[in-house]
């Protein structure tokens, strides 16, 4: 029997709770990314360049977040699902952080976002690929805006 695994970060709660959503429409268990130092309202505000989440998406290549240091045993999963936001058209640089930290060799990951302006992926698979092993494969999964019915997060997952 496959096991399935959410993998989330959410930096204002919209991606937690499609996460959750999902993971309760496919009986999946959950795993939250959480940076060491949280995220305010002020660090979101995404087109000032002062921000936390400007600054973060203008060095994505050269820096990454701290990240709170929880186990997490991937051994028992075959289907992994990722969830962000979408930041400056990939994923918030905590994420790579987070796949770095951890080896997905031999894994799918189907990544899955929310974001406040577009209905599309953009680059946010392309994003993630330095930051994994060559074994792994990243599918391009949807963007979960608005309402999703749990029958509609299943045929998602599938």
């Amino acid at each position: 029997m496959s096991k399935s695994l959410v993998i989330y970060f959410s930096a204002a709660g919209h991606t937690k709770l499609k996460a959750l959503q999902l993971a309760d429409a496919i009986g999946a268990d959950t795993f939250e990314i959480e940076p060491v130092k949280k995220y305010t309202k002020a660090d979101l505000l995404w087109m000032n360049p002062l921000s936390r989440s400007f600054r973060e998406v203008a060095t994505r290549k050269t820096k990454r977040p701290e990240i709170v240091d929880k186990e997490l045993d991937l051994t028992s999963y075959d289907k992994i699902f990722l969830g962000f936001p979408i930041w400056g058209w990939a994923a918030p640089s905590i994420v790579n952080a987070f796949l770095e930290k951890h080896d997905f060799s031999g894994k799918t990951i189907i990544v899955f976002v929310t974001s406040g302006g577009t209905t599309k992926l953009d680059g946010c698979v392309k994003s993630l690929i330095p930051s994994l092993s060559e074994t792994t494969i990243v599918k391009e999964g949807k963007v979960l805006n608005g309402e999703w019915s749990k029958e509609d997060l299943a045929a998602f997952a599938e």
